[in-house]
């Protein structure tokens, strides 16, 4: 039997969670696409997909197999292509992870026009904004707003991201607008833990930083709690320009001091290696790049 066939199946069969899918997308039968993965296992002598009548999913031998097979098959099929001088067409799933202020719908136009673009290429995204382990969890890719990239990952930084301090009329009727920096100081903050501006201090524009005051109220990781409760008009937080638009545009929230009161944070694509870099990878980083949606985002 095809043994290379054999991990092109099991590779499907993985991403896709289904033998007849993946079947299909191979022109097999399922029959015929059980029969390479059960090579596979006898060659390995384990286990590597845990079947029911209804579920597919990766044994931890099954998961560790794929993680290394994935990415030597995607290069061996660029390799063919610059070989054989066709079109290198992205392809497969992209797994990849975010914070949760990019569920926004400028994140989700610019997935639009890259699958549209690039329609064979699949997204498997998680928002929840913890920070994964891109090996040990399979991930492609990491998208991430921070001034300290993970070590021993490469980072690509891809633009700024702007971070503005925001709060609502209710907020400004009820404790005043502050009409300097100075005046900042007791106002009730929505604590963003992912950024440097806490109860003791703040980086306010060009000027660098300065010590404020805040009376913090809560604090999350989570900028879609935060949202809601600047909305509900519980204080002052930092959130990102895209997840606010629609709001600073209706009047739901204003910005404090305007741009005075702002982040640039670096906005970086991190990945685990250069040696293993897919099509898809490297298109959507430079796709990104191109379309140049983040700039003075």
């Amino acid at each position: 039997m095809d043994t290379l066939l054999s991990l092109k199946v099991f590779c499907l069969v993985a991403e896709l969670k289904s033998f007849s899918a993946a079947a299909e997308r191979l022109g097999l039968s399922p029959a015929m696409a059980s029969k390479h993965v059960m090579h596979l296992e006898r060659r390995l002598a384990t286990r590597l997909l845990n079947r029911t009548s209804r579920h597919v999913s990766l044994s931890e031998a099954g998961a560790l197999y794929f993680e290394q097979v994935r990415p030597m098959l995607e290069t061996l099929e660029e390799a063919e292509a610059i070989v054989g001088k066709a079109a290198l067409t992205p392809r497969g799933t992209l797994k990849l992870s975010g914070p949760v202020w990019l569920a926004n719908p400028v994140f989700a136009r610019l997935l639009a026009d890259y699958q549209a673009r690039y329609p064979q290429v699949r997204f498997d995204i998680d928002l929840s904004g913890r920070m994964v382990n891109l090996v040990d969890e399979g991930f492609d890719l990491a998208l991430r707003a921070t001034r300290d990239p993970a070590e021993g990952l490469i980072a690509r930084r891809l633009a700024d991201v702007a971070f503005y301090l925001v709060a609502s009329p209710a907020y400004f009727r009820r404790a005043g607008r502050p009409a300097s920096v100075g005046e900042l100081n007791g106002h009730a903050l929505l604590a963003y833990t992912v950024l440097p501006l806490g109860p003791g201090f703040a980086t306010l524009g060009a000027s660098g930083s300065r010590k404020i005051k805040f009376a913090p109220v809560m604090q999350s990781a989570n900028e879609t709690l935060l949202h809601m409760a600047a909305l509900e008009g519980m204080g002052m937080t930092l959130l990102p320009k895209w997840l606010i638009e629609a709001d600073l545009a209706a009047g739901r929230l204003e910005m404090v001091l305007s741009d005075r009161a702002a982040f640039q944070v670096p906005f970086y694509g991190v990945y685990p290696s250069r040696k293993y870099l897919s099509a898809k990878v490297r298109t959507f980083l430079d796709f990104i790049v191109d379309e140049g949606r983040w700039a003075g985002a």
